[in-house]
């Protein structure tokens, strides 16, 4: 064992009960009193990628590794960095080639790795799993793996740390998966009865029907002609199955859809165009098409949320699967998405001119281009009744980022044409840990402002509380 191992197995795991707070003890002391009053209130966590079926079992995990690491791409996509394999993590391969499938090895790989995570939010989540929902008090490290591993897995066994009893530990109001437009939403279905199909519901994600470029795309569009009884080989029929869909989805709970589109171009053709355009998509899209046909889709789902009153998301700007060797041996999803640089004021446009006056409709606009927030997202947020921002989301889904984002964004478009904070996770154990960094971040800023006389502390009371909880509750009508 190193002489690094040996300090860091004999470290306490603490937390502290001033971290993210400003360093200055007047800041400090006013974000304290902000903290004191909401960190107790329920979470909403109104867009994840958790799994329903979870919920609608509510079966024990098996062990910490499938639990914690393996649905992860925050943790293994740091350990792939440092030269480890993705078959040496359990991470299944579309060939069927042998991964490595004992657990505990697994998770004895990570603890040997964990320092590659500090001053990360990985790292602050991680941690507060382990001290808050498990109880631990020693630092993860080769020497306490196993400690870890045994622990952890004997605490998941019992009843207290089945799904359903989780959430309401966690003190999780509501909780969204997110589902692609052929799911049958049958876990969600099994909820419904249970007195928990009001607290999981899922969202509606069409990127399966909707994006040209996808090998399966017209595939995919006959099966949404099956399972809706319309002719999708047209136009209007294609339309007719998605407002079927969005109602199917509604009778599941949804309130929102989600759209992960590459940039954010919008496009508001004529009609004819339109029917054009998709008898070509049909056929096999070039590039041109495929991203005019996406665009033209996010200009049709506003106008269909406007009809529904569904909340509209859009998350562009993620350059999904990079690494075409991962993709090809594992799929997607495995921490090979990068962030690019996303154009809004032109790309919105179309849409934002038939629509955006609309003070009926939501949209709440995402980003991963911070260069963006003063300059372009700001503005148009601020002025548009039908945008609002969503939180400084996945790679800045950080104290950093969040930080940058108040800063950047409130100025011109305030708190109220914002929504809160939401987690965008798979890693359900840590919606707690991720909330309560955003909470405390939030205190900090405010109690910046408070120090430097531009709001007062009742007001700053007001405004926590609002941009906890009742910005998300609002934003996304739950």
């Amino acid at each position: 064992m190193s002489a690094e191992s040996n300090i860091a197995s004999s470290k306490v795991l603490a937390l502290h009960p001033d971290r993210l707070f400003a360093a200055d003890p007047l800041q400090r002391d006013i974000a304290r009193r902000l903290y004191a009053r909401i960190k107790d209130l329920p979470i909403v966590s109104p867009h994840g990628h958790t799994d329903p079926r979870w919920f609608a079992d509510n079966q024990n995990w098996d062990n910490a590794t499938s639990l914690l690491l393996l649905p992860d791409h925050y943790v293994f996509r740091m350990l792939y960095s440092q030269g480890i394999t993705l078959e040496q993590l359990g991470i299944r391969r579309r060939d069927g080639v042998a991964v490595e499938t004992d657990y505990r090895k697994i998770f004895h790989i990570f603890a040997a790795h964990y320092h590659l995570f500090r001053g990360t939010p990985s790292r602050m989540w991680l941690d507060s799993v382990f001290h808050d929902v498990f109880g631990l008090r020693e630092s993860l490290s080769p020497a306490t793996a196993d400690l870890y591993y045994d622990h952890i897995n004997a605490a998941l066994a019992t009843e207290a740390f089945k799904p359903r009893a989780l959430l309401d530990r966690f003190n999780i109001e509501v909780i969204a998966t997110t589902e692609g437009a052929l799911n049958d939403l049958k876990h969600h279905a099994k909820l419904k009865g249970t007195g928990f199909e009001k607290r999981v519901i899922t969202t509606f994600r069409p990127d399966d029907v909707v994006d040209a470029d996808r090998a399966d795309f017209a595939a995919n569009v006959q099966k949404l002609g099956e399972i809706t009884g319309q002719d999708t080989s047209h136009w209007q029929g294609y339309l007719q199955a998605l407002r079927i869909r969005r109602a199917f989805f509604r009778d599941h709970g949804a309130t929102a859809t989600d759209h992960g589109h590459p940039t954010a171009n919008t496009a508001d053709l004529p009609l004819a165009e339109a029917e054009a355009l998709f008898a070509r998509c049909l056929q096999g899209a070039s590039a041109a098409d495929a991203e005019l046909f996406r665009g033209q889709m996010l200009t049709e789902m506003a106008g269909m949320s406007l009809e529904d009153g569904m909340t509209m998301q859009i998350h562009p700007g993620a350059h999904r699967n990079h690494n075409a060797v991962i993709f090809e041996r594992f799929g997607p999803d495995k921490g090979a998405d990068i962030p690019s640089p996303t154009e809004y004021v032109q790309a919105l446009k179309p849409l934002l001119q038939k629509y955006g006056n609309e003070a009926s409709l939501n949209i709440i606009l995402f980003t991963l281009d911070e260069t963006t927030y003063a300059r372009e997202l700001a503005p148009l947020a601020g002025h548009y009744p039908a945008l609002k921002l969503g939180p400084a989301w996945w790679f800045h889904d950080s104290p950093e980022g969040m930080l940058r984002f108040r800063h950047q964004v409130t100025e011109t478009a305030g708190f109220y044409n914002t929504c809160g904070f939401n987690d965008d996770t798979r890693a359900f154990l840590s919606i707690p840990a991720r909330h309560d960094v955003a909470r405390r971040i939030d205190c900090r800023f405010l109690a910046q402002l408070v120090a430097e006389h531009r709001l007062n502390e009742d007001e700053a009371h007001e405004l926590a509380y609002d941009l906890t909880y009742r910005l998300a509750k609002q934003a996304y009508q739950l």
